[in-house]
């Protein structure tokens, strides 16, 4: 039976791409319960993603339950709760609450003609007032888009949130964002500190409906009584704002340092380094960190975690397979992978399957595999896969080494982090010794979040020395070095000469 202790529990929320997940951690940072739910991407038409922001409120109402049950403790137990999600995500409600639309999310390629547009005229102008260049990830273009092909939208708008935000706002009724949402967003001004009037033009974009700015860790409200029905949560306990999980799962990491490096295989795969200030350079992005004071800069790929359920879900999977079945899946696809040397026998990939952040920003990139001959099984297709998403990390990584930015070490987080073959290839591509936390979830670091925002800890640098572990370090093999530098030459070289075809095939009729 679950029984009431002191409010010395913590609860996480994260929103992925593919499933939202609660989960309870103590004070020391022992991880007492959890839950996952998924949720459905709908792709209506080619590189199209949206999701309804109403399926995530389900997952919570699910998950929530299910992860005070697993931890053995009821609802008062819980000290504050708070949330993280990924940036970019737009949720659009009018002056009634209802929500307009589906939301579009960061991985959505729609608004790739508005993005040059922008980029092409005004793209010196952005970077100087948001420290960031558009692409399709970001909200400004996405809002152009909208206001372009949906021009219905724009003027029903009573309020902006993004993902994380609008389903805190589900348990608190109140409306805000903190500075790194809204760097997200590329509608901040991030010298004077406040929304731009001017950006916001560029979109068509009435400012007023954009939120009020609070700290990661403020306190925003408490959960009330009709959201508590819904959701397992006691009444009136405290809500902390949160941000968006890139900065929670550096955070939760340990990365709170200047230097400090994060590599993350999730839904897509990033790179990122924790600074004093903003980096701001045409092709890395700049965001503030959870910590006061400090920034992180990152770039990555697309298609990571992603690619990697594509090729178990196309030629792993029977049709109809249950949940089980895939976990075994991806088991059996690990197993193959590290039998295969490395190198996988001279096949490439390029993971674009739904085109490319950096370097390139190139939506109308191609995903492929160069070099296929009768002698590779399936085996060296998965191998491939983890050695072509470390290749594009380390073509993005190579930019902050050109800039001498690089980190000499790198945290691992996101699933990808799991497969021990997966890490070896990341540390040998990268060159960089890798270390592993203990528990890599957004929803771990979210739930720390909510004990700096209660005081359960005193400050994010107490919240990681009482909770952030580390169980081992994956160091390069220098063996591989000669064979992983050549392949990677031929990885660029591939990537330039199918440019063109990639433009012609991404043009063609659907």
């Amino acid at each position: 039976m679950p029984t009431t202790s002191t409010p010395r529990c913590l609860l996480g929320i994260d929103l992925g791409a593919g499933s939202l997940k609660s989960m309870v951690v103590a004070d020391d940072g022992r991880v007492l319960g959890s839950a996952a739910a998924d949720i459905t991407t709908h792709s209506p038409q080619p590189g199209w993603s949206e999701q309804d922001p109403q399926d995530w409120w389900r997952a919570l109402c699910t998950t929530v339950p299910r992860a005070l049950a697993e931890a053995g403790i009821a609802a008062d137990a819980i000290a504050a709760v708070s949330f993280s999600a990924g940036a970019h995500t737009p949720v659009l409600e009018d002056a009634q609450g209802r929500v307009l639309r589906p939301a579009i999310l960061w991985s959505d390629q729609r608004s790739g003609d508005e993005s040059r547009e922008l980029r092409d005229t005004l793209g010196d102008r952005i970077l100087q007032i948001a420290g960031n260049l558009p692409s399709p990830t970001w909200t400004l273009p996405q809002l152009k888009w909208l206001s372009r092909h949906e021009p219905a939208i724009a003027p029903a708008t009573g309020r902006l949130y993004v993902a994380q935000g609008w389903l805190r706002s589900r348990l608190t009724g109140s409306w805000e964002m903190d500075r790194t949402d809204a760097v997200g967003t590329l509608l901040w001004d991030v010298a004077a500190d406040r929304w731009s009037e001017e950006l916001c033009a560029l979109a068509g974009w009435d400012p007023r409906t954009l939120p009020p700015i609070v700290e990661p860790t403020a306190v925003v409200g408490t959960v009330t009584a009709a959201a508590a029905a819904q959701c397992g949560l006691k009444a009136g306990t405290p809500v902390v704002c949160g941000t968006s999980d890139t900065s929670i799962e550096t955070f939760g990491a340990g990365s709170i340092r200047t230097g400090d490096g994060t590599v993350k295989l999730a839904t897509a795969a990033t790179v990122s380094v924790v600074a004093e200030r903003p980096n701001v350079h045409r092709t890395l992005i700049n965001y503030p960190l959870v910590v006061p004071g400090l920034w992180y800069t990152i770039t990555g790929t697309n298609s990571c975690a992603s690619a990697h359920r594509w090729l178990r879900d196309r030629f792993f999977l029977p049709p109809g397979a249950d949940a089980a079945a895939g976990s075994a899946a991806f088991n059996e696809m690990d197993r193959l992978a590290a039998a295969v040397p490395a190198g996988a026998e001279g096949l490439l990939f390029h993971p674009y399957l739904q085109g490319e952040r950096a370097p390139y920003w190139d939506p109308l990139l191609r995903a492929d595999f160069v070099g296929l001959t009768f002698r590779h099984e399936r085996g060296h297709f998965v191998r491939a896969l983890y050695e072509g998403i470390a290749f594009s990390l380390r073509d993005v990584l190579e930019q902050f080494r050109a800039l001498q930015l690089a980190p000499a070490s790198a945290r691992l987080i996101g699933g990808g982090a799991r497969s021990a073959t997966w890490r070896q290839v990341i540390a040998d591509v990268l060159e960089l010794p890798i270390q592993l936390p203990a528990v890599t979830d957004a929803s771990f670091g979210a739930a720390l979040v909510a004990g700096v925002g209660v005081g359960v800890f005193a400050d994010a640098q107490a919240a990681v020395a009482a909770c952030v572990r580390h169980t081992a370090t994956v160091e390069p093999q220098r063996g591989t070095k000669p064979l992983y530098d050549e392949l990677f030459g031929l990885y660029r070289q591939a990537q330039a000469g199918l440019q063109g075809v990639n433009h012609a095939l991404a043009r063609m009729p659907t």
